[in-house]
């Protein structure tokens, strides 16, 4: 499977994002669609964004009982996106009850990944907010381990940790990496960052990029700096 960049489109409403990606006149990025414009639009955004010819990364990020994240991605799977995800946290018990949720009556599904840690926690606020006192690339290692366990394509995690996660779970298990910023944009509210060539040299299978592109005076011109970076 080949590298990609996805973007994030954090957008409060359709029409935001119609607006944003009708500005790609030559490309169809594979785009993030989050809890805010899903929440705001809900599944016909999918199927709109499907029309266009865009796939679609839908990061709602489920977390609850085995039997509720079940049923709630048997309805997912009924939109046709190209990968989705939830919190590794919620145990192994939950991600497979996840896996047999997705997968449609002819065996095929979605991509589904597991967010580890948040890539807006450190060591700090791990210890201090979740009572998580090992390291934390110990906690995204074990993590990753339980979701390859479950029958889980790969993690949303750090780019830094991508490499990590393909010596604990194999190279064919997918790194989506969040947190990723060109070297002369700053930070935001991200704590653990890199540049889109510094991801590709580290492993990351798909970078996750918003604002450094949604944000840019020239969005596509941004997009394409990502592409040259990390996939060309």
């Amino acid at each position: 499977m080949g590298k990609d960049v996805i973007i994030a489109c954090d957008f409060a409403t359709a029409a935001d994002t119609y607006g944003f990606l009708d500005q790609f006149t030559e490309e169809k990025p594979y785009v993030k669609i989050g809890m805010e414009l899903f929440y705001a639009e809900g599944p016909d955004i999918v199927r709109q964004l499907k029309k266009r010819g865009h796939k679609i990364f839908l990061d709602l990020k489920l977390h609850d009982i085995p039997n509720t994240v079940k049923k709630a991605m048997t309805s997912l799977s009924k939109l046709d996106v190209d990968m989705t995800n939830l919190h590794a946290a919620g145990t192994v018990a939950m991600m497979e009850a996840a896996v047999e949720g997705l997968t449609r009556p002819d065996g095929s599904r979605p991509l589904l990944i597991a967010v580890t840690q948040l890539t807006s926690t450190d060591q700090q606020r791990m210890e201090d907010d979740l009572l998580i006192h090992e390291p934390l690339e110990k906690v995204v290692m074990h993590y990753a381990g339980n979701a390859k366990k479950a029958g889980l394509d790969g993690v949303v995690c750090s780019p830094l940790e991508a490499a990590s996660v393909h010596q604990t779970c194999g190279d064919g298990f997918l790194t989506v990496t969040p947190g990723v910023r060109f070297a002369d944009s700053k930070a935001d509210d991200q704590a653990r960052v890199t540049t889109p060539a510094k991801a590709k040299e580290i492993g990351s299978d798909y970078i996750v990029v918003g604002r450094p592109i949604t944000q840019a005076e020239d969005p596509v011109a941004a997009y394409r700096r990502c592409v040259a970076e990390f996939v060309d």
